[in-house]
């Protein structure tokens, strides 16, 4: 199953790399001397990533492991090892390793100035994946 914002949380995110986009274009065209253009330039790039990847935020989660896709990168992170679903919201995990980690879910996370509906659809999604992590159905040992 597919947790992803609808198309305007998709613009909204994507604005994080879009708005610097446009200042950068800005900057470089009235730029005169070499340096200051391919500064402009490297941060267009850059920019041009983070709304691409911005408009891109989502989790998936199937059969074995779930796959967060954030500003940066991309990380799936199998079912059995993770440990809990945190309320930032967060995936806490252990890999191979031992090692603790963490992994958040910055496309679930619930603005200060969204709207109810919007907050609402986040919060149902979380529970959605909680219950996905450790479902209530799981069969407990018995008792001796």
């Amino acid at each position: 199953m597919e947790l992803s914002p609808s198309r305007l949380g998709r613009v909204a995110n994507s604005g994080l790399g879009a708005i610097p986009a446009v200042a950068s274009v800005a900057y470089g065209a009235q730029a005169a001397a070499v340096y200051p253009r391919l500064g402009a330039c490297v941060a267009l790039i850059a920019s041009v990533v983070i709304a691409v990847r911005g408009y891109r935020l989502d989790v998936t989660y199937q059969n074995a492991e779930v796959t967060v896709r954030g500003y940066l990168r991309t990380r799936a992170i199998p079912r059995e090892s993770i440990t809990e679903i945190t309320d930032f919201p967060a995936v806490r995990w252990t890999d191979p390793s031992g090692r603790r980690r963490w992994t958040p879910l910055w496309v679930l996370r619930v603005g200060p100035r969204e709207t109810a509906r919007m907050a609402a659809s986040k919060e149902r999604n979380v529970a959605a994946l909680r219950l996905w992590v450790h479902p209530r159905n799981r069969r407990r040992p018995a008792r001796r």
